[in-house]
């Protein structure tokens, strides 16, 4: 039998992560310096990107949107988690929660697109440069950040518009650090089956739609290389992708061990959401500039002007 309905709720409960009472202050500065981590790094990047002329370009241009993304992304949940930590309360407002489901749809969709962009975006570098150019215009570029912000937003608001219209059960006990959409369903008395069908239908073929897109553009980069195979030319294709393709297996993997295979809410999803949304948005700024040759000139000139000032 379902709980007892209660269709009014002004908060839910978030039992955090599966952590010790006394390890509360190690995890809370474990937490607290990889958040910092991550803002400050993409930050770094965006700086970057910003102050170096020879970074405008279209690939550059989609990081720093990628890294803008990955700051929200954290930002998202990382706070909540750590004020809940500190102050060893639990609680979320209604309100609170239905926010954080909304903007952490919408930037990890938005993350989501953007790899796709960026793969299509190495696809045309490779397989046409001479063309490059010409096809990655600069109107093309801002058109495609635009259509993955409306397509983020818009899935957003429609998974949370579904969501507001459900009544909670007494139990407000959520078994996870942050306001995830799937286990606020599991909660809910009402009937879910729209919901449902809204997650797989439109969210799923969003989602293949990007990886698809991924794929076949690595898959296209692939045969266009091993047609006239040569050590240069694959050095040369990994270093242009070899960071790209990191992230998306990072991305895709956490996200396939949190919402494909998992049948319950334990311990080991919350360490793969941990990865998902803290690790992931984090390593994505050392990914994308320890084997970047142009990222580490643009901050080398950085340090040098800050020098020169001093």
């Amino acid at each position: 039998m379902r709980p007892e309905n209660q269709s009014s709720v002004s908060e839910f409960l978030l039992l955090g992560l599966p952590i010790q009472p006394g390890q509360q202050g190690l995890f809370f500065s474990l937490f607290l310096g990889m958040y910092l981590t991550t803002v400050l790094g993409n930050l770094l990047i965006i700086l970057l990107i910003r102050l170096d002329s020879r970074l405008h370009t279209p690939m550059y241009f989609f990081l720093s949107h990628l890294a803008f993304s990955d700051i929200s992304l954290s930002s998202v949940t990382v706070p909540k988690m750590l004020v809940n930590m500190q102050t060893l309360r639990q609680s979320i407002s209604y309100v609170g929660c239905i926010s954080q489901v909304y903007f952490f749809i919408s930037f990890a969709g938005l993350d989501n697109y953007l790899l796709a962009v960026m793969a299509y975006d190495r696809y045309v570098a490779i397989c046409h440069p001479l063309h490059y150019t010409t096809i990655m215009r600069e109107g093309l570029c801002a058109l495609l950040v635009a259509g993955s912000w409306m397509v983020s937003c818009g899935s957003a608001l429609l998974n949370t518009l579904l969501l507001v219209r459900l009544s909670f059960c007494a139990d407000i006990t959520i078994t996870h650090f942050f306001c995830d959409l799937i286990v606020l369903l599991k909660l809910s008395c009402s009937d879910i089956s729209l919901n449902t069908l809204v997650i797989f239908t439109e969210g799923g073929f969003i989602y293949l739609l990007a990886l698809g897109t991924i794929l076949g553009s690595y898959i296209r980069i692939g045969t266009i290389i091993l047609r006239v195979p040569s050590t240069k030319r694959l050095l040369k294709a990994f270093s242009t992708c070899g960071s790209h393709l990191f992230v998306v297996s990072l991305y895709y993997g956490t996200l396939a061990g949190v919402y494909f295979f998992s049948s319950s809410w334990d311990s080991k999803d919350i360490i793969a959401s941990v990865m998902y949304t803290v690790a992931t948005p984090m390593l994505n700024p050392f990914i994308y500039s320890l084997r970047n040759r142009d990222i580490k000139q643009a901050l080398e000139m950085c340090v040098d002007r800050l020098k020169f000032f001093k």
